[in-house]
């Protein structure tokens, strides 16, 4: 479910380019990202920084593609959130000595911190050439082209990033200790 609410207005969007065309799938995008952080504030109470400065970024960019009635703006939304996000764990890390990867991810695993150094400079990374990427797409291709690439392309690459993630992960987590099942207790 929480994947569906982190993903509703990307998916919203994709669906009203599709129908109405990239001014109404703009407004779309920004109205489904207001319903989104309205929601998780609801039902969780707390909405996280990075949530609330996609908010920003959309109604910023968004706002000026309608205004201007210019589709650049709208494009540019993507890259400007990687690059505040890839530079927010950068300067965390060289500023502030600040592991930001650590702070989220720390209390449901437990690595050592050279790991989370390399951690933090992967998602930094990723977020990095996801942005270029983008910029490369929106001005290589057509509109549609590059609205497809946000979803599946975007995403695709997203799960990939996360999957080879987990892998390099897993010789690092620590087995559990071995818990008895309640169906092998001695009567």
């Amino acid at each position: 479910m929480k994947l569906l609410i982190d993903f509703f207005p990307i998916i919203l969007f994709f669906a009203a380019f599709k129908l109405w065309g990239i001014y109404t799938a703009t407004g779309v995008a920004i109205a489904a990202t207001i319903a989104q952080i309205a929601y998780i504030r609801l039902r969780h109470g707390k909405v996280e920084p990075m949530q609330w400065l996609s908010l920003g970024v959309i109604v910023l960019f968004g706002g000026a593609t309608l205004l201007a009635h210019s589709e650049t703006f709208i494009k540019w939304k993507p890259t400007v959130l990687y690059w505040l996000m890839g530079g927010t764990l950068l300067l965390g890390q060289l500023l502030f000595r600040k592991n930001f990867i650590k702070s989220l991810m720390g209390a449901q695993i437990e690595l050592p911190d050279a790991v989370w150094r390399q951690l933090n400079w992967g998602w930094a990374g990723f977020f990095s050439a996801m942005g270029v990427l983008n910029l490369w797409v929106a001005y290589h291709f057509d509109t549609d082209t590059w609205v497809n690439f946000k979803l599946f392309g975007g995403i695709g690459l997203m799960i990939a990033f996360v999957v080879a993630q987990a892998l390099y992960l897993s010789r690092f987590i620590k087995e559990g200790e071995d818990h008895p099942r309640p169906e092998d207790a001695q009567p």
